[in-house]
């Protein structure tokens, strides 16, 4: 009789092992897309006193630089939470216009030369990069719950406890997976 209560015992703490696993999974992916959204309001915050800027100078790009308020404006509205995909191609779409931005700027050399410009466009790529690392974080997260809740034995508490994966990984744009033609530049 011992021996069965030991090994109820024991099938009781890996259950229950299991079960923190997949909470603290869980709660690490929403941390993770929380980090997502943080970075991202720090692009959303550089936004509107870089396109400030650079209306100064830029006046033919004046319909990009709607084009890229008009996304901060949509993403901003967009919960994470509620609609991560939606969130991921407005994501996409501003960081698309960003970098026509950044290229179309190359044509101004005194914008390109003014210090406050120059530090907001580092400040921009520094957010970037962090923008890149919260990305990463998130998708290895989907990765670490998606398998505990289709593996065996972790997936039978998951289901149990109602836990499935209702994020989507973060992928990039179709624009970065094609190869790039040097050729182009030098034309």
């Amino acid at each position: 009789m011992t021996a069965l209560w030991i090994a109820l015992a024991v099938v009781a703490a890996v259950l229950y092992l299991l079960y923190v696993s997949l909470i603290q999974k869980r709660n690490r992916l929403k941390e993770s897309a929380s980090g997502i959204d943080v970075q991202l309001k720090k692009r959303y915050d550089l936004i509107p006193n870089l396109m400030t800027m650079a209306a100064k100078y830029m006046e033919h790009e004046k319909s990009l630089m709607e084009e890229i308020t008009k996304l901060r404006s949509e993403a901003m509205n967009v919960d994470f939470n509620v609609d991560p995909s939606k969130k991921f191609e407005l994501d996409n779409l501003l960081s698309q216009r960003l970098n026509d931005f950044k290229l179309s700027a190359e044509n101004y050399p005194d914008m390109k030369s003014n210090q406050t410009m120059l530090n907001a466009m580092e400040s921009l790529n520094a957010v970037e990069e962090h923008i890149a690392a919260a990305r990463r974080f998130y998708n290895s997260n989907v990765t670490e719950l998606k398998n505990a809740v289709e593996i065996f034995p972790s997936s039978l508490i998951a289901k149990m406890i109602g836990i499935k994966l209702d994020m989507p990984y973060f992928e990039a744009e179709e624009a970065a997976k094609k190869s790039v033609n040097a050729t182009e530049f030098f034309k």
